[in-house]
């Protein structure tokens, strides 16, 4: 299935004019926000004191600039972007370059240096006034049972086609391990299935396992562990990926070896002898954390093991946004948020059984696998014309995956690959 938006009547690339953005599609982009002079003038000047000090070129129309030198930020609208930036905070500095107002040569270089300064971007008396001025997550957003469902559907039943125009033919969405850099999309399949091995091989599974995977993605692993000898038990919320991961598995001849289920984690049954989740724990939210490890130990057979892959942010960062509404929850993952390793340690102490003995960081691979997804989208931006998504849509993602990509390159985010255990029975 491809959902399709209203095609732009133009082409846009990173010096272009951009079309004008569908209103109907893209309410929050279309219409500037109506902002009063002083909000204006206040977003105006934090955001001076934001970039003046930063290894950055920010030029405006009139050609002033700001910043020390380095990648080169062009506001084509200042007044535009003061006032989004005045009323919604970052998620208006996102709907500003979805809208076309600012632009960036190189987009991941601006982030990176964003992201590597982002606890110092907003002055301290404005962060400790946060809970006044910071847009809070809509309460539609829980990822209760039914919001998870809907949550989910929003980003990966966009369309299966779309996402195999930027993944590799494994049409794994997670972040690989390379043997070095820098690596080539054509080495995306042996990265990907070697971070794949290398979760099976953390929870041992192998011949008769009985495996639970919480998140099918689209069946990758699930294949692989059913190839070792495995019995999976795989559960999604996303329709697109239960049906085309269910034809992978017959097309493989593992129908008699690997259970698909469109289920949510807390709906799952039995008992296993292996459980692995990968790049799940990030859409279950915070309320939820307790009830998601305690699903993992209630689920897990004494002795048995759990492999999970997280991306992780810095515990202080993490408390100071887990109440707010972001750009990445309102556009690309609602209800996400990603946990700390404190936050993770803190959890399953408190609210299980199990006993964290393993912890492996390896970020550098996630920033490499997004240069690789995010080129690969750039080179077939008329593909993805071609199913339907218009420019703005394109805009989006491209700031997403560059966004995601500068995140691991400042080493603002990791990734982390977890053996959770659980003592046998005496």
């Amino acid at each position: 299935m491809t959902t399709a938006h209203p095609r732009p009547t133009t082409r846009t690339g990173a010096a272009a004019v951009p079309a004008p953005v569908d209103a109907g599609r893209w309410p929050d982009v279309a219409a500037v926000p109506k902002a009063s002079w002083p909000v204006r003038t206040v977003a105006a000047a934090v955001l001076r004191h934001a970039l003046g000090g930063l290894p950055l070129r920010v030029r405006f129309p009139d050609g002033t600039t700001l910043g020390l030198g380095g990648p080169l930020i062009e506001v084509r609208d200042p007044d535009a972007l003061h006032a989004r930036v005045g009323t919604t905070g970052l998620i208006g500095f996102g709907e500003s370059y979805m809208a076309g107002e600012w632009d960036a040569p190189d987009l991941v270089g601006a982030l990176t240096v964003l992201a590597s300064h982002a606890a110092e971007l907003v002055p301290a008396p404005l962060q400790r006034l946060r809970r006044l001025w910071a847009l809070r997550q809509p309460a539609a957003q829980r990822n209760t049972e039914t919001g998870a469902r809907d949550n989910i559907s929003r980003h990966y039943d966009l369309s299966n086609d779309l996402f195999a125009l930027f993944l590799d033919d494994t049409l794994t969405y997670s972040s690989a391990v390379f043997r070095g850099f820098p690596a080539e999309h054509a080495l995306l399949p042996a990265a990907q299935h070697r971070k794949i091995d290398r979760l099976l091989d953390l929870a041992e599974v192998g011949e008769g396992t009985r495996l639970l995977e919480i998140g099918t993605g689209w069946g990758e692993l699930a294949l692989r562990a059913a190839a070792r000898g495995a019995h999976v038990t795989s559960l999604t919320l996303s329709r697109e990926q239960r049906d085309l991961a269910r034809q992978r598995v017959r097309e493989a001849g593992l129908a008699d070896r690997v259970a698909i289920e469109l289920r949510d984690y807390r709906e799952a049954e039995g008992t296993y002898d292996a459980i692995v989740s990968v790049e799940m724990i990030e859409a279950v939210g915070a309320e939820f954390w307790p009830v998601y490890f305690r699903t993992l130990d209630e689920r897990l057979a004494p002795g048995g093991r759990v492999a999970l892959q997280a991306i992780t942010m810095p515990h202080d960062r993490m408390l100071a946004s887990r109440d707010t509404h972001t750009w990445i929850q309102k556009y690309i993952f609602p209800g996400g948020l990603l946990p700390s390793v404190e936050a993770v340690d803190r959890t399953v102490q408190e609210h299980t059984g199990l006993a964290v003995t393993r912890r492996d960081a390896f970020g550098a691979h996630y920033a490499e696998t997004l240069r690789l997804w995010r080129e690969r989208f750039t080179e077939r931006a008329e593909d993805v014309e071609d199913l339907g998504f218009d420019h703005v849509f394109r805009r989006l993602w491209t700031f997403y995956l560059a966004y995601s990509e500068a995140g691991f390159r400042s080493g603002y985010l990791d990734v982390q690959q977890y053996l959770l255990t659980k003592e046998p029975t005496r």
